[in-house]
């Protein structure tokens, strides 16, 4: 049974996702998922990386950070510490990756996206948060690129989200904020579009394996999550492409 109990099992953080948050991006939104909370900009650069270089194809890039005081205790920004931690770099990642997918980069032109996602308050989910107000960023910076003639037509190709599932003393819950998510038996980030494909699953046993069947269950809760996020993400975007 969740710690959580103002929510059932199956019932998803109250989310909130607010456009056009920064002036300056060309796509810029904060994204709530309960207490947890992110800045996602999306900024167009008419560059590419090496490798893509004469090709006529884009690409799409990430960077994510915690603000010092977005967790309980300060965390040292890591400009500070002269790193990126292992951590943050899986998460840019994984993000690069998800957005990616959803984009048709032939389309794109000789131009990079970067999404930049800054954590300003950390409650679990920070990742999965980072990914879906990605994405409204990304579509908002490609609306731009259409709206002034730089690219003729979208390519977007479906809408992505993500979503955080854990099992606690056997149950599987979905969403789960710090107090359930650093208990947890098992956890799971699962990335898919909306046609129910999946992008990619990012998960561990942390205290006990678990089943096959287990990970079924686990795979129909986060679907009835990504498809509730997904229209929460059409809602805001107006279901246009």
């Amino acid at each position: 049974m969740r710690l959580d109990k103002s929510r059932k099992n199956d019932e998803l953080r109250h989310i909130e996702i607010i456009k056009d948050f920064l002036i300056y991006p060309e796509g810029s939104v904060l994204i709530s998922f309960g207490n947890t909370k992110v800045i996602c900009n999306a900024s167009v650069e008419d560059k590419v990386p090496p490798f893509l270089k004469g090709s006529g194809s884009g690409w799409i890039t990430s960077e994510y950070s915690m603000i010092p005081r977005a967790t309980q205790d300060r965390n040292v920004r890591e400009s500070t510490s002269g790193k990126i931690s292992g951590r943050n770099q899986e998460i840019q990642r994984i993000i690069g990756r998800s957005l990616r997918s959803a984009v048709d980069l032939s389309l794109l032109g000789e131009r990079t996206i970067y999404i930049d996602a800054e954590v300003i308050q950390a409650d679990a989910g920070t990742r999965c948060a980072s990914i879906t107000g990605g994405f409204v960023a990304l579509v908002l910076a490609l609306r731009k690129l259409k709206e002034y003639g730089l690219i003729k037509t979208s390519p977007l190709k479906y809408y992505v989200a993500a979503v955080s599932v854990a099992v606690l003393n056997d149950e599987v819950i979905l969403d789960p904020n710090f107090e359930e998510d650093v208990i947890a038996d098992v956890d799971l980030n699962i990335i898919a579009n909306e046609n129910r494909e999946i992008i990619e699953i990012q998960g561990t046993a942390e205290k006990k394996p678990f089943s096959k069947e287990k990970l079924n269950e686990i795979l129909y809760i986060a679907y009835s999550g990504i498809e509730k996020i997904i229209a929460i993400q059409k809602k805001v975007l107006k279901l246009t492409r």
